[in-house]
């Protein structure tokens, strides 16, 4: 679940759009919009990997490529950077991109696509099986189950959040702030909930040389996902938001313009 530290605040270019969204459950959300001066129906969301902003360089240049498609949301998710509250690293994340969907929905947009990387590609899933409401869903480098420790990557980071110090690495130097407790109750994995996406398209990529989660995470989520679906397994391919090179994210972008073709609008 990977981010990019110290990343420096940006200020808004030419077409980005500021906005404080508000959860279901009370949470300020940091967002921003690209778009065009011409009204657009549609509208792709980007979701990043735990401690990612919108700020990233990497989202940012994702977003231009997803521009082609329609006008593109990107946010921080509670607990990282601008937004407020703290870091569930999965859990009630679902609520933010909820409230980033009802924002677009008042601006008018009728179609809409999410896109997520590690944590937020399990965040889309998620949030695509219990919301609904999305026209197609694109999972990057996600994890199939809770509390994965099968590589190196994913035993520090749970000895990041789990601990005190790594929580007080995480506020100071990635600017996140995560709970110090453990879920009351563990939400459905996204290889349990996955088949309930449809009929919305799921295409689940995952690169072959992903540090913290094998392919076998994607493979899983594929396989318990309802066609319509896909499954791109990358070579050479890290892992999220910084191993989207420009011909696989023109290739994602392709891939949501292809759907968005044949599907009604809403």
């Amino acid at each position: 679940m990977e981010g990019v530290s110290d990343v420096p605040e940006q200020p808004l270019r030419s077409g980005e759009h500021r906005y404080w969204l508000t959860t279901s459950d009370g949470i300020g959300i940091d967002a921003v919009l690209l778009r065009g001066a011409e009204a657009r129906t549609t509208a792709v969301v980007l979701a990043n990997g735990f401690t990612g902003t919108h700020r990233n360089p990497y989202t940012r240049t994702i977003a231009e490529t997803m521009y082609a498609v329609g006008d593109v949301m990107t946010f921080d998710f509670r607990g990282h950077h601008g937004s407020e509250g703290r870091s569930t690293v999965g859990n009630a994340e679902i609520h933010d991109l909820e409230a980033v969907l009802t924002r677009l929905r008042e601006l008018g947009y009728e179609r809409v696509v999410t896109v997520g990387f590690s944590m937020g590609a399990a965040v889309v899933i998620r949030h695509a099986a219990i919301f609904g409401g999305v026209d197609a869903v694109v999972a990057v480098s996600g994890p199939s189950r809770w509390f994965y420790r099968g590589t190196r990557p994913m035993r520090l980071l749970h000895v990041g959040v789990g601990g005190r110090v790594g929580r007080f690495f995480l506020r100071t130097f990635r600017k996140v702030r995560v709970i110090d407790r453990r879920w009351s109750t563990r939400p459905a994995e996204p290889r349990e909930i996955a088949g309930e996406i449809s009929p919305a398209p799921l295409l689940v990529v995952h690169g072959d040389s992903d540090a913290y989660f094998p392919t076998s995470h994607a493979t899983a989520i594929h396989s318990a996902a309802r066609a319509p679906k896909d499954l791109w397994i990358v070579p050479g391919m890290g892992h999220a938001e910084r191993a989207v090179e420009p011909a696989l994210a023109e290739r994602m972008r392709d891939w949501i313009a292809g759907w968005l073709r044949h599907a009604p609008e809403s």
